[in-house]
């Protein structure tokens, strides 16, 4: 990641499940915020320049042998530093204090009691409602550290103002903490002094110029557009910074949406003036599938085969300019910071929830160089960046769409049939829910198909067909998700269509499952 032009505040990962929502709640105060395993050498850390940096929470104890371990000597860097939960148990414990389990373990709504004021809880209550989870507790402050906030049972905030140290055992990032916003707030821009310029406005024009400086002024750059709200943005933040040297390769997989190729196509050209070639291998990607049941296998085949493709395109066109004197060098990714998150862990390679095809699965021998526009953004930041940008609102209210396609919400073996039936139900799901006027409020909705066969009975005849599965969640940033509890005539109208209308299905379930535990795709 290179050094960032406005004020940046690190946030260290212990592996909790709020960490992003620390670093979604910085940048709404327009402040840019990094999320990095509490393993990153410090020297990486400091390259960054930034003003402040967060320990976060984690499930583990800090005095277990396989708790997870930030360097030390993040706490001797003069920087103003805030630990969260475990965040503030690591400082405790690393400073010469002595964490414990707690006597009464904390979960839930509490009240804290703010003893003293201090420049994090300047101007809120003496009394304010928050969010703890934690078992452990600090039972001796470490040398210097004044208790500045408690419960009834445990430590609720520490603070060693003269070192720059303040530590909370609640979480403030989360909702349940009414004034959660103006604590983080006051540490990030009273404490810490980080300018709140981080605007779309700002990041369009710093990473329009980055881009252009990055290929040169005759340099050309390929760009692999799904016709989904990443790409898409990548694709015309590239545009705008060396216009027609971006060629965008669109390919059929086979397992896109319901008339999905033409529609991008038509919208991409049309709409974006982005200069497109599309490419229909639809029977390549099937045949590779053909027999495969493992999810995570789907996602390799299907990313592998993808990157084939993408390579005999771009030689084809490579060709082509190196003809004309002239040479591709630049591939351009939509990749978000979700992706990057869900596929590294801090706790390594065990804990990955699920692989991406475009972070970490590109060829080692690929002669072309990566532009990844929106590696640090999340999806509501990238749809802010293509509303200044002008897009087309059709473009970006699209809801996610998983790179494997379909495959991923066909559970079992992908084949044209099963493709063609889940296309028609999960067509009639999106119209029904656009009717419904619902679209824009959720995160993702869809149809899954299951690999299970129910008997049925349509006009007096018995039937046996497979059932299908509606999926809704609402969400902020995909990290975390609720499902959505669609109105019941909502459900009946997407239940009767499809049972009606799809050849295959005679009947529909709605899952009611959040994230965590589940995630929001079946595979």
């Amino acid at each position: 990641m290179s050094t960032p032009t406005t004020s940046t505040i690190v946030i260290l990962d212990f592996g909790s499940q709020y960490t992003q929502l620390i670093a979604r709640r910085i940048r709404e105060f327009n402040v840019f915020s990094v999320v990095l395993p509490c393993t990153t050498p410090l020297e990486k850390v400091l390259e960054l320049q930034p003003k402040g940096i967060i320990l976060s929470g984690g499930p583990s104890s800090v005095y277990d042998d396989a708790a997870p371990k930030a360097d030390p000597a993040v706490l001797a860097t003069g920087l103003p530093l805030l630990g969260i939960c475990y965040g503030l148990q690591f400082m405790t414990h690393h400073l010469g204090g002595n964490v414990v389990p707690a006597p009464a373990r904390e979960y839930g709504h509490a009240e804290v009691e703010v003893l003293q004021q201090s420049a994090l809880f300047h101007g809120l209550p003496q009394t304010i409602d928050v969010w703890m989870s934690h078992g452990d507790h600090a039972e001796t402050l470490a040398p210097g550290f004044q208790i500045i906030a408690q419960t009834k049972n445990a430590i609720a905030a520490l603070a060693n103002e003269d070192r720059r140290m303040w530590a909370v055992q609640f979480h403030p990032e989360v909702a349940h903490t009414r004034q959660g916003m103006e604590l983080l707030k006051n540490f990030v821009v009273n404490i810490c002094g980080a300018e709140q310029n981080w605007t779309p406005a700002h990041f369009i024009e710093t990473t329009v110029a980055r881009i252009r400086e990055q290929v040169g002024p005759a340099g050309h750059a390929i760009c692999a557009l799904s016709g989904g709200v990443d790409s898409s943005v990548a694709a015309v933040l590239v545009s705008k910074a060396i216009g027609d040297r971006l060629t965008c390769v669109f390919v059929n997989n086979g397992v896109l949406r319901k008339d999905e190729f033409e529609k991008v196509q038509r919208t991409m050209r049309e709409d974006l003036h982005l200069n497109l070639i599309a490419v229909d291998s639809s029977e390549r990607f099937l045949s590779k599938l053909a027999g495969v049941t493992d999810p995570e296998k789907k996602r390799k085949i299907i990313g592998n085969e993808f990157i084939a493709v993408f390579d005999d395109e771009s030689k084809k066109i490579f060709e082509a300019e190196k003809s004309a004197g002239e040479e591709i060098a630049w591939l351009v990714q939509g990749t978000l910071y979700p992706d990057v998150i869900e596929s590294a862990s801090v706790h390594g390679p065990s804990h990955v929830i699920k692989s991406h095809h475009n972070v970490g699965g590109l060829p080692e021998d690929m002669k072309l160089k990566l532009i990844e526009p929106l590696r640090d953004l999340f999806k509501d930041e990238v749809r802010r960046i293509g509303r200044d940008l002008d897009m087309p609102a059709e473009i970006l209210e699209r809801q996610p769409f998983p790179g494997p396609g379909l495959a991923v919400r066909i559970l079992g073996e992908v084949s044209s049939d099963r493709v063609a039936i889940l296309q028609e139900a999960d067509a009639i799901c999106t119209e029904e829910i656009k009717k419904a006027g619902l679209y824009r409020q959720l995160w993702q909705s869809f149809a899954v198909l299951l690999p299970v066969k129910t008997v049925g009975v349509m006009g007096d005849q018995r039937t046996y067909a497979y059932t299908c599965a509606i999926r809704a969640v609402e969400s902020e940033d995909g990290m975390t998700a609720d499902w959505a509890p669609l109105p019941y005539e909502v459900l009946r109208s997407i239940s009767s269509r499809i049972v009606s209308e799809v050849h295959g299905i005679n009947r529909v379930v709605y899952d009611i499952t959040s994230k965590p535990p589940g995630t929001i795709e079946w595979e």
